[in-house]
């Protein structure tokens, strides 16, 4: 192993500070990595190109606490592969180009394989920043592996994405927390020396979250807690009680995140405009992005408001350009618009329920045929074998509709769009009624 260029705030604590349980159980190699079997088991794409020596770049995206800085590490080192990480929080362009010029420097002196360039929160890189990588990325300098718990397609550019693969990392499940606190109570160095009684998981998964991070930290509290007093008993009674206890340390690095963004969705979703606003204040005060929240809102107006209310989606993408436009602190007033909006429109998922439903017969249905009178005819061949024959030109007839087959023959007669009854569908409803008697029947 080469050199390690460290610019992030996951490094070890100093001699004299034991570092904390996650750190100390952190694997080093695949076997010893937990979950993520769709990418690091045998015959899956990770694993292959360790085995291959085949290492190209990409991003790893999943919710934190799923495994992304650790498998970055374990690739690096399985592969004798030099490596680098930087903090997307804390550095710069100038930090970017110092480490593609190191790569460079290596490159002359004969090193063969290109070093790993690990970059945490990659999301958080401008523009600017993710432009200094791509020249490097494309000429195989360094190979980038990034991490986001943000949908890249959104937040990273076009140019970039192109030359990464995006694997999608899943939050852990319960065999695998079970195997993290295991491993932790009987392979860690403090923890197998302590009395430890594991009697219930309920809670310690619960409050876990699909996070080992976040498991262990919550294990390491409470093994702390009660250490004095032998034995330590994990239960939902004392997970709990310990949660409450140390409130502080539980959300002091924001792991109570995903957490207040679901209390928020479900306040809005749940018309509580004044719970939404109270959510959305702990998130400012939390310091989160406050375009991550901008998103959620746009999620938020299609999803849960939709039909019901369809300026809500308008408002929405308004509060997210505007506060991408003006920033924090005055983003603040557009965001409580927005959300009291939402919280205190008419609900309705019709949309969503569609789409849904739409996309699971598509996949049960991916080789029907298009009906031949909605084909188009361009040449005389393809009319003389009846495309476009028995086509009705909506326009031409009055009140612009005609009854015609739109859906393959496989599906004629499916509804997937069933109108709520709020005012705006009850609208919608009506208008569907008479047009598709046979389909949407008057209520007695």
């Amino acid at each position: 192993m080469g050199k390690r260029y460290d610019n992030d705030s996951e490094g070890t604590a100093s001699a004299s500070l034991l570092p904390p349980l996650p750190e100390r159980m952190r694997p080093h190699t695949l076997d010893e990595y937990v979950g993520q079997r769709h990418l690091v088991g045998e015959g899956c794409i990770i694993r292959n190109m360790i085995e291959s020596g085949e290492l190209s770049s990409f991003i790893l995206w999943g919710p934190p606490g799923t495994g992304k800085t650790t498998l970055a590490r374990i690739i690096a080192e399985s592969m004798e592969r030099e490596f680098f990480t930087l903090s997307a929080v804390s550095a710069g362009v100038k930090e970017v180009r110092e480490v593609i010029d190191r790569a460079k420097a290596g490159s002359v002196f004969g090193r063969s394989a290109a070093p790993v360039l690990f970059i945490d929160e990659i999301h958080r890189f401008n523009k600017a920043q993710q432009d200094a990588l791509l020249g490097a990325v494309e000429a195989g300098t360094i190979t980038l592996i990034g991490a986001t718990t943000e949908n890249p397609s959104f937040e990273v550019i076009t140019p970039l994405l192109s030359r990464c693969q995006v694997f999608v990392l899943k939050t852990l499940g319960p065999d695998d927390m079970r195997t993290l606190l295991e491993r932790a109570v009987k392979n860690d160095s403090i923890l197998r020396n302590i009395d430890i009684r594991i009697e219930e998981t309920a809670a310690l998964f619960r409050y876990g979250g699909g996070d080992g991070r976040k498991l262990l930290n919550i294990l390491e509290i409470l093994v702390n807690q009660f250490r004095r007093t032998p034995p330590v008993v994990v239960n939902n009674k004392n997970v709990t009680a310990c949660l409450l206890d140390n409130s502080a340390i539980y959300d002091k690095n924001g792991e109570m995140h995903y957490d207040i963004i679901s209390a928020f969705i479900k306040s809005v979703r749940g018309s509580d405009p004044n719970a939404a606003v109270y959510w959305l204040a702990r998130m400012l005060d939390g310091g989160e992005d406050p375009l991550f929240i901008a998103r959620r809102l746009c999620i938020l107006a299609a999803e849960d408001i939709g039909l019901a209310n369809p300026n809500a989606l308008l408002l929405a993408n308004s509060c997210f350009e505007i506060v991408d436009r003006i920033g924090m602190p005055e983003a603040r007033i557009p965001l409580s618009e927005t959300a009291i909006y939402l919280a205190s429109s008419p609900k309705s998922n019709s949309a969503y329920m569609a789409i849904d439903a739409a996309l699971s017969a598509a996949k049960d249905t991916i080789g029907a045929a298009v009906p031949l009178h909605l084909r188009n005819a361009p040449t005389s061949l393809m009319k003389e074998l009846g495309y476009s024959d028995g086509y009705k030109y909506a326009h031409d007839a009055p009140g612009h509709f005609v009854d015609l087959e739109f859906m393959p023959s496989e599906l004629s007669g499916t509804v997937f769009y069933d109108p709520q009854e709020n005012k705006q569908e009850s609208a919608l409803k009506a208008y569907l009624e008479r047009c598709w008697p046979k389909y949407y029947k008057k209520k007695p």
